[in-house]
């Protein structure tokens, strides 16, 4: 099976067809997106993204991260419970950054301790 890796080119030209239907130069959307143009200019090469700048285009173009990932997959294809929770704590809004950790680290020992009687 192949190594699993980001399809850099396959994700550049699908910026670029986001770019052209939005009618915008790469200056444009290097502006937009908060990305710099040197990053920009890279992706063209070949190269990859620093994951900021990834996660920048992938707002401003509305792309899935996951439509570029190459090789292989996971077993189930479902993600792992606590990996879902901690997501989610980590994006509520009404948690502070300390809060959201702290509840992580209970929910992660409760989780084990409960998990194993089961």
């Amino acid at each position: 099976m192949d190594k699993e890796h980001f399809d850099t080119e396959a994700f550049f030209a699908a910026v670029d067809a986001a770019r052209e239907a939005k009618g915008r130069t790469w200056k444009e959307v290097a502006a937009e997106s908060g990305v710099s143009a040197s990053t920009l200019t890279r992706m063209a090469q070949g190269k990859r993204p620093d994951v900021d700048g990834l996660a920048a285009l992938l707002v401003w173009s509305g792309l899935k991260a996951e439509d570029y990932l190459k090789g292989r997959r996971p077993v189930s294809g479902k993600p792992e419970t606590l990996a879902v929770i901690s997501n989610l704590l980590r994006a509520d809004r009404k948690l502070g950054k300390e809060s959201a950790a702290a509840l992580d680290q209970i929910i992660r020992v409760a989780y084990k301790r409960l998990a194993e009687k089961s």
